[in-house]
């Protein structure tokens, strides 16, 4: 007798805080390595001149590879299946993240950290397909609002751990990563192939019927992407030179920047807990886009134009407010676009675009920096740029919502 099929299935707490831990291992390459940057630095320094470089660029090496191969992880997803490819990649996530603390080449160690990109890539454009997968509307705003108030938490834990190894040992930051494993073993447990239709079906690009599956939705892809880039773009102007703002108002010094910027940076937590009310209150994706770049772009603009630190902290409020509300709003949109027959394919596309917006977003600050001749200038254009793009894309995307309503 076969066992009970994954239709009888239904997702609850062990597959949401599963799904929510597992989403935080992308995360958890990039904020656990900043602790330890000079010590993998002064560890290297005396043999290899180039470690003052290489180093830093090792930290974001998994976003680049992310953007080159997400969408072919995509693929992979609705060729072959979310659960089995979830598993695959975590566990050999577990196993190329902690290889560093066995390795002493800063060459071999920057090949690891391409190599753990694979595996979030995997994970990443996965575990977004699955919460699509597993819940409607209600149940994925709700996981994605909880993913975005435990993601901040866990970093400040990992954070704290990881400053603690990494005056240990220089890479003892590297044991992080196993991790991994313990949330392979919940996986295993927890995690099943769902089966809003039959897998069978999906193989053979059959709908529930048992019909010719529509072509790839490129046109709506294509909607998708352009706006994920904008945004990630927007999104990361702060991220990356926030510090150099606060240099030009005239406050270098690395531990009072934490200091004062320890509460506004919280306002992350309003932001997701934004995204739910303003879902839960029936505003379409075109109103919670057009919020979280208004309050981008008037977090960026206040930056710009003020002259002291009050001004940076009110600026910083409102950015981190539209920050906390942008990756869930835009994870939500892109998951009610796609149909479940390739789902796979435009999530991993999603997750291609949006850390290509994270590649490309300090060349165009760069560039505004050349024009205006300072940071500040920079972050004005960018949140003017911001704002407008909000108000055109609230016209547009209502235009559009107003006429598939009346078709």
């Amino acid at each position: 007798m076969a066992t009970a099929s994954t239709e009888s299935r239904t997702p609850g707490l062990p597959q949401g805080l599963t799904v929510i831990i597992a989403g935080f291992l992308p995360i958890l390459a990039i904020v656990s390595m900043f602790p330890a940057i000079p010590a993998i630095i002064g560890h290297f320094a005396p043999t290899d001149p180039t470690a003052g470089t290489k180093v830093p660029s090792m930290v974001t090496a998994p976003g680049l590879t992310i953007a080159l191969v997400a969408m072919f992880a995509g693929l992979l997803v609705d060729r072959f299946g979310r659960r089995n490819l979830l598993l695959i990649s975590t566990f050999f996530y577990g196993i190329v993240g902690t290889a560093p603390f066995f390795l002493e080449s800063l060459d071999a160690i920057y090949a690891s950290r391409l190599l753990l990109g694979l595996c979030e890539a995997a994970i990443l454009t996965t575990i977004n397909t699955l919460i699509a997968d597993y819940w409607p509307d209600e149940g994925r705003r709700k996981w994605l609002t909880l993913q975005g108030l435990v993601g901040p938490a866990l970093s400040s834990v990992m954070i704290f751990f990881a400053g603690t190894l990494a005056v240990w040992r220089w890479n003892g930051i590297f044991l992080l990563y196993l991790l991994a494993l313990p949330i392979f073993a919940a996986m295993l447990r927890y995690m099943y192939e769902p089966a809003s239709d039959a897998t069978a079906r999906q193989m053979l690009g059959m709908d529930e019927e048992g019909v010719a599956a529509p072509g790839f939705p490129w046109a709506t892809m294509a909607s998708i992407a352009g706006l994920t880039l904008f945004s990630s773009a927007i999104y990361y102007v702060f991220i990356v030179n926030g510090a150099t703002v606060w240099t030009e108002l005239g406050v270098s010094d690395p531990k009072s920047i934490g200091q004062i910027t320890a509460l506004p940076s919280l306002f992350i937590l309003v932001g997701a807990t934004l995204f739910w009310w303003v879902g839960k209150r029936g505003f379409g994706p075109h109103v919670q886009i057009a919020i979280f770049l208004g309050l981008l772009g008037a977090g960026l603009a206040t930056m710009g134009l003020t002259s002291n630190w009050q001004g940076m902290i009110a600026g910083m409020a409102l950015q981190q407010t539209g920050a906390g509300m942008a990756i869930p709003t835009l994870i939500a949109w892109a998951q009610s676009q796609l149909p479940y027959q390739h789902r796979g394919r435009g999530m991993g596309i999603w997750t291609a675009t949006f850390f290509f917006g994270q590649f490309s977003s300090p060349l165009v600050v760069s560039a505004l920096r050349g024009a205006m001749g300072t940071m500040q200038g920079a972050f004005l254009v960018a949140g003017i740029i911001s704002v407008v793009g909000a108000g055109l894309l609230l016209v547009v995307l209502s235009r559009t919502s107003r006429k598939a309503s009346l078709a």
